[in-house]
């Protein structure tokens, strides 16, 4: 069975749990997908299938994307990702993901890309405790010293000022606290990855995962 759904993150609100604490919660709209391709072992060597979602006009597809569509007869969609099933899934190109996927007490892993911070230094980007403001200090805010002093170049991996955030992040462990199937909305404890309006993959996990 399917064990993921694209969503987009509209934002974060609170709400009351059954102990009457407030609970700072992401909204996320979860689907409705649609399987829009499937792979089997026989033909692709492993079981996944295509999910699609929101749709999009026609004439804003690539011709090979919108040739796919036309040929598996499924309208057009904005955001196609694959994920894994079981080989035995019986899943068929046409059928629908939706928030009834998952339940209040799920434990999911979200996925999406963290929000674009541009060119850091290296206070920001790592958390340098920076220099002294005072006594003639002069560094403050400066990366200082890069380590070697003879290597004549930067080593791979140092902690250097540079581009910060705009990566793919997974944050694990989190709560559905609500799923609203009629509305295709799931409310999942603390914050998720990405800005609001951002592309984020909600999937179910097994205990230890």
């Amino acid at each position: 069975m399917v064990n993921a759904i694209l969503g987009k993150k509209l934002g974060m609100t609170q709400v009351y749990n059954d102990q009457g604490r407030v609970i700072a919660v992401s909204v996320i709209q979860a689907g409705p997908c649609v399987i829009t391709q499937t792979r089997t072992d026989e033909k692709d060597g492993y079981s996944a299938l295509q999910l699609g979602f929101e749709d999009v006009q026609e004439n804003r597809l690539t011709k090979p994307v919108a040739g796919q569509f036309a040929k598996t007869k499924v309208a057009p969609k904005r955001y196609l990702r694959e994920i894994r099933v079981e080989p035995d899934s019986a899943l068929e190109v046409g059928q629908e993901v939706k928030a009834d996927l998952f339940a209040a007490g799920d434990t999911v892993i979200v996925t999406g890309i963290s929000k674009g911070k541009g060119f850091a230094g290296a206070v920001k980007r790592w958390h340098f405790h920076g220099g002294d403001m005072t006594h003639g200090s002069m560094i403050h805010r400066k990366p200082q010293s890069g380590g070697a002093t003879d290597a004549a170049r930067t080593f791979k991996g140092v902690k250097r000022p540079g581009r910060m955030g705009g990566k793919r992040v997974s944050t694990r462990g989190l709560k559905v606290i609500r799923a609203d199937a009629e509305r295709n909305l799931l409310l999942i404890r603390g914050s998720v990855p990405g800005a609001n309006g951002g592309l984020v993959l909600i999937k179910k996990t097994g205990k230890g995962e």
